[in-house]
């Protein structure tokens, strides 16, 4: 299964079969589905939508289908171009937009591409917008413009430096002390647009840079996901460059892992733990993560003296919470960073702000501030689904296993126990299982999985 439909937005890889894949068929359906939507919804007779996309081979040719998609059905479209997932989503309050749409698949492989989409808020859609654009694109319900009623199309640069003014101006972030620093730190951007948009903030807050796979071609020297299996470049030249550390982005720079001075891993969990307790430092509140993520920010949010709560997997889902809690600071374990005093989106340049603040102002290193933390473990493994598998029912099953432990099924299944936690839950953009763990030991976590995946075995 490569063409991936949920109210999250459309995914898949690009050439193939119709319906099967990304093509370019099912790319102008699906943004007319969303154009039509936001016709619908908002009300107004007149439409501006931002565009922007990483820097993937195949992203400029999705961002023309979805441009004079939109232009079609009498939407004016603002295109920024090479972008990251939250300067657009910063693009579309700044500029006061109806909507807009990222060309990203975010961490997934060059072969895949997608459409993130956004309301008036630069936030994504909620789960009823969502199922409304799906059947709008099911049922094909769409009504193009007349010729004298086209939208416009516009190119408009420069919003990476916009986006980073933006940051700049967040009074948490200390420039002065970041300044005084003298940091030096390597940057993998994976060879896209975190190329150009990370060196541009460090240049302005006085790090130097080093950059690896910083040139925005599309062409990923490894696997874009930010884990420490594809992390061994960068942990190199981190140790050879005598870096203070090393800051990592996956292609739509909406994710940060932090690679300490000795080439060790920080832990992309940890990168949120770390940004909120810096945060929290400076502002008393509450936080969110969602279910997949570590302890440690809920441990860290109760030394600060605040409460800590956990939503369903998404982004959406957290950015609700954080709403409906007032939270301060929260985000998702992958590093994730939602910052509200910015906005309701993930941003590793708030983050590496946030972050570099945090080390200039303790001074210390990156290391030394890691082992501040609480050490847990985590394990993600993974089952791969086949047609014939109900995942509804075995998740039912391990619900009624494991009754005593009173489990949480807001999303899939969470088991809490005294001294570590599982996870499991169908995955929105893979045909997979999820199953994630945490515990004392990098050796519980992983045998708690094996355990579970029995568990799963003997029910299949």
């Amino acid at each position: 299964m490569t063409l991936i439909k949920s109210i999250s937005g459309i995914r898949g890889t690009i050439g193939g079969v119709v319906n099967e894949n990304l093509t370019p068929v099912n790319v102008v359906k699906f943004a007319a589905a969303y154009g039509m939507w936001l016709k619908e919804s908002s009300g107004n007779k007149s439409l501006t939508i931002v565009l922007g996309r990483d820097a993937r081979i195949s992203g400029e040719m999705i961002s023309n289908l979805v441009a004079n998609t939109l232009v079609g059905l009498g939407i004016n479209v603002v295109d920024i171009g090479l972008s990251t997932t939250p300067t657009v989503e910063i693009a579309v309050t700044l500029d006061r937009a109806d909507g807009g749409i990222i060309i990203t698949a975010s961490h997934n492989p060059k072969q895949w591409n997608a459409l993130k989409l956004l309301n008036n808020r630069g936030e994504f859609l909620n789960a009823e917008a969502g199922e409304k654009i799906l059947k709008i694109a099911e049922d094909e319900n769409f009504l193009f413009a007349e010729v004298d009623a086209l939208g416009k199309y516009e190119k408009k640069e420069g919003y990476i430096n916009r986006h980073i003014e933006e940051v700049l101006k967040l009074a948490v972030v200390d420039i002065e002390a970041i300044k005084k620093s003298n940091f030096k730190v390597v940057v993998d951007a994976v060879n896209s647009t975190g190329g150009i948009a990370i060196p541009a903030l460090l240049e302005k807050l006085g790090v130097e840079c080093v950059k690896l796979y910083c040139d925005p071609t599309g062409h990923f020297p490894h696997n874009p996901e930010p884990l420490k299996e594809h992390l061994t470049d960068i942990s190199e030249w981190v140790v050879t460059e005598k870096a203070d550390f090393g800051i990592v982005v996956d292609p739509d720079v909406d994710r940060l892992a932090i690679i300490c001075e000795d080439g060790s891993m920080f832990g992309e969990e940890y990168t949120l733990v770390a940004c909120a307790d810096y945060v929290l430092g400076k502002t008393k509140g509450d936080t969110v993560s969602n279910l997949s993520s570590s302890r440690a920010l809920r441990d860290i949010t109760m030394k600060h003296g605040g409460k800590y709560e956990a939503s369903a997997v998404g982004e959406v889902n957290v950015v609700e919470l954080m709403k409906a809690t007032n939270a301060v600071i929260g985000g998702e374990g992958n590093g994730g960073i939602i910052y509200p005093a910015s906005h309701y989106g993930r941003d590793s340049l708030v983050g590496v702000a946030l972050f570099l603040s945090h080390l200039a102002n303790l001074k210390i290193s990156c290391k030394t501030l890691r082992k501040t933390y609480p050490e847990y473990f985590m394990s993600k493994s993974k089952i791969e689904l086949t047609p014939t598998i109900d995942v509804d029912t075995i998740l039912e099953k391990i619900t009624e296993k494991f009754t005593k432990e009173k489990p949480n099924c807001i999303d899939g299944v969470k088991i809490d126990f005294e001294e570590q936690w599982i996870h499991l839950r169908k995955s929105n953009t893979e045909p997979i299982i999820r199953i994630y763990t945490e515990s004392i030991s990098q050796e519980k976590a992983d045998k708690l999985a094996q355990e579970f995946i029995t568990i799963i075995t003997d029910l299949l």
